[in-house]
């Protein structure tokens, strides 16, 4: 198995489960409530998990960019959003696109999540590993397996948000998706705190940093 394929697997098997999550009674229920986050509703969680799904398709079917690829771990070393003030424009825009993408309520955001999936699995192997580029991005471009994978931790850490939020248990995803996506944050936290900061924190708890957060 390629390492293109596996990527593109462990997504699927992620998506999966995070339209299961979507379509949970709970959910419904606590629609209207606040999420475990700041000024984002359980609504607007879900829109935004919601979106780590229709992101795939919509990415595809946009002209291939002409700024130069960069990798995944260099993507994270340039994105401004990481450790951005909560009323950024950034943040603010990432809260009103889940309100946006939520707007049609539980049942809407479930049905449309679960149809976008079953077009994954269909669309999903067969796609070119292309350049692909959002438009709030700097002068450059990812590979589209990076993209794939970066929407993979998206999937998992607000799977575990939106879980936490309605009172259910965090999703259970596959062990090797779950290894990605810790390596992708490990790095991270690496560059935001440091060396010393992340080795005591992971092998010496009584000296270790009160956060080695990556995000």
């Amino acid at each position: 198995m390629t390492q293109s394929t596996q990527t593109r697997e462990l997504y699927l098997a992620a998506a999966e489960v995070v339209a299961k999550l979507l379509a949970a009674p709970e959910v419904a229920a606590a629609w209207h409530e606040d999420s475990a986050l700041p000024k984002l509703s359980v609504r607007g969680l879900a829109g935004h998990l919601a979106a780590q799904v229709f992101f795939i398709p919509a990415m595809l079917a946009e002209p291939v960019p002409v700024e130069p690829v960069i990798s995944i771990h260099e993507y994270y070393a340039r994105v401004s959003w990481i450790g951005s003030d909560i009323d950024s424009p950034f943040n603010q825009a990432i809260r009103a696109g889940g309100e946006q993408d939520a707007a049609g309520g539980p049942g809407d955001l479930a049905e449309r999540v679960a149809a976008c999936v079953e077009e994954l699995r269909v669309t999903l192997p067969a796609a070119p590993d292309r350049a692909v580029r959002r438009p709030t991005w700097g002068p450059w471009s990812i590979s589209f397996d990076d993209f794939v994978t970066s929407r993979l931790l998206e999937v998992l850490v607000h799977s575990d948000d939106l879980a936490y939020s309605v009172g259910v248990p965090t999703p259970e995803f596959p062990a090797v998706a779950v290894e990605t996506v810790v390596d992708l944050l490990s790095r991270i936290a690496l560059r935001r705190h440091g060396a010393t900061d992340v080795l005591r924190a992971l092998s010496r708890a009584e000296r270790a940093p009160a956060s080695i957060s990556a995000l």
